[in-house]
């Protein structure tokens, strides 16, 4: 299934959106999470962890899924298809991981907000950079994947090339008889 011109650009636009943003929305909730784990003023570090479950629960979460979504959707109706290419196929499975790490996270993050708004001293709490960090390596190596796109096909990708190239040679050989 090939989706119409235009509506695979208005669809390419939405997923690159998304993912960037998603990409910048985690870059900025690290900064926070540094600014949580190493000051030493309580009102810093309150804010900060206020902010960052205002981030992850209005901006990340929805970016992550918005990506999924628009990138599923953008392989299913383009000649990379789904599950075609390694690629693909592992963008796939990377961005899903990464987002069912994130709803995980996102309670973590709700908990120690809900501590920090509390009157006690949230100076200690252990902060999430492991987790902030390593959703930045796999959103950076979900971008590399799409834009290097390394070759490679599934076996599912390699019996549908040989499909498509059969009917190809059966059309030319049934016009020229």
């Amino acid at each position: 299934m090939t989706m119409a011109p235009g509506l695979r650009k208005v669809l390419l636009i939405t997923h690159v959106s998304t993912s960037v943003g998603w990409f910048g929305a985690v870059a900025a909730y690290t900064a926070l999470d540094v600014a949580a784990v190493n000051s030493q003023t309580i009102a810093t570090v309150r804010a900060a962890h206020l902010a960052m479950e205002l981030i992850v629960s209005y901006v990340i979460v929805p970016l992550a899924f918005a990506a999924l979504v628009t990138g599923v959707i953008q392989a299913l109706g383009t000649p990379w298809g789904l599950l075609r290419h390694y690629w693909v196929l592992a963008k796939l499975l990377l961005t899903t991981v990464a987002t069912l790490v994130l709803l995980v996270e996102a309670q973590t993050v709700a908990a120690m907000a809900q501590h920090a708004a509390s009157s006690g001293d949230p100076r200690g709490m252990p902060g999430t950079l492991p987790h902030s960090i390593g959703g930045l390596v796999v959103l950076l190596l979900i971008t590399m994947l799409s834009v290097v796109k390394p070759q490679g096909l599934t076996r599912y990708g390699w019996r549908k090339q040989q499909e498509q190239r059969r009917a190809k040679a059966g059309k030319r050989m049934a016009t020229t008889r």
